[in-house]
């Protein structure tokens, strides 16, 4: 039965064995442990913050790239309505020169055709003229072939001078 019942010296040797298996782990071996741990813990809490700031600025990132695209997109937007409306205002500009330039060749046709049309009346006109005149002539060279009838012509000619 001694063995079940240790002697009161055992029981103190192991105690005070015990006790200084303590002060030397707790002396050397528990400070550095509990050292590294909160080094650890530390480094840990330290990425966790940097993660949350990574991440925060990854959102203010792309709050930032929402907002150039948008800025792209209006000014894309303002672009082609400029575009648009400069090319519709040169697409009128060339229709009103067309129109213009259509209608002054078309006054320029018709004061043409005016000039070539007086300028054929006129001909037309002289040429109807010599030819009253050398019809006049012919008839008045078979009429007055004879001194009868030149004295009867100049006689008829004087009386209606004198009518006249």
């Amino acid at each position: 039965m001694d063995l079940l019942t240790p002697d009161f010296g055992l029981i103190f040797w192991q105690i005070l064995i015990f006790l200084v298996v303590l002060f030397v782990l707790s002396k050397f071996a528990w400070k550095p442990m509990i050292n590294g741990l909160n080094e650890r813990e530390n480094s840990i809490e330290e990425a966790l913050l940097s993660a949350e700031k990574a991440k925060n600025e990854m959102a203010q990132l792309k709050a930032d790239n929402e907002k150039l695209l948008a800025e792209a997109r209006r000014e894309r937007d303002h672009i082609l309505k400029d575009a648009t409306a400069a090319a519709n205002k040169l697409r009128e500009e060339a229709r009103e020169q067309a129109s213009h330039e259509g209608a002054r060749i078309v006054a320029d046709a018709k004061a043409s055709i005016d000039l070539h049309k007086k300028a054929a009346l006129a001909d037309i006109k002289e040429q109807v003229a010599t030819l009253s005149v050398q019809v006049a002539e012919k008839i008045l060279r078979e009429k007055l072939s004879d001194d009868k009838a030149q004295k009867e012509y100049v006689s008829k000619l004087v009386k209606d001078l004198n009518v006249n």
